[in-house]
């Protein structure tokens, strides 16, 4: 088997994928559908890839291509997700999701949440959010790889942001990503 890892290069993942004798490809560069990395692909694994799959993408790989997102879906999908979930105070964790048309809308293929010591930063967080995706997919990845994985609809709501959006909270981040996360919490839903 042959699996494709989008954006940047994941030595751990993509080693724990080899060990299950597959090749492993990988690149950060915006795809199309004739983009010829992708011939020969059987799955293709996306992980803090930059770039919006587009449907001529989607179309040559129905329900094989799987995407690792660090926020607990329908909430904070697209950018920044850690950020968002405090500046929104909603839940946290991680999801392994189908990707489908649309920003981090796919069907579910398992989710998990995660807690953080009140003296956690943006930082800290992320940190302990990657090591849970990453704990997370080397679970489940037997399962996607075979084809048994079940998977269920998003639940209804939940939140979208872009890049842009972080614009009018960055002052809030007065230490950068080692902000406490306490300054942050709710701060979205104050009036401006």
């Amino acid at each position: 088997m042959t699996v494709l890892q989008l954006g940047p290069c994941r030595r751990d993942l993509i080693e724990y994928m080899e060990s299950f004798g597959d090749e492993v490809k990988n690149t950060e560069q915006k795809l199309s559908g004739d983009s010829e990395i992708l011939d020969g692909v059987d799955l293709v694994v996306s992980y803090g890839y930059r770039h919006i799959l587009k449907k001529n993408v989607l179309n040559r790989f129905p329900r094989r291509i799987i995407n690792l997102h660090i926020s607990l879906l329908p909430f904070n999908r697209g950018a920044d997700p850690n950020l968002w979930s405090f500046l929104e105070d909603t839940p946290k964790g991680v999801t392994i999701h189908y990707i489908a048309e649309g920003i981090d809308t796919g069907d579910v293929l398992t989710q998990q949440g995660v807690t953080f010591p009140p003296d956690a930063t943006l930082r800290s967080t992320y940190e302990k959010l990657s090591r849970a995706i990453e704990d997370l997919f080397r679970e489940v990845w037997p399962e996607i790889r075979s084809g048994r994985s079940r998977s269920f609809p998003q639940p209804e709501g939940g939140s979208c942001h872009r890049i842009r959006d972080r614009a009018r909270f960055e002052h809030l981040l007065t230490q950068g990503w080692d902000t406490p996360v306490a300054q942050l919490t709710g701060k979205a839903l104050q009036p401006a």
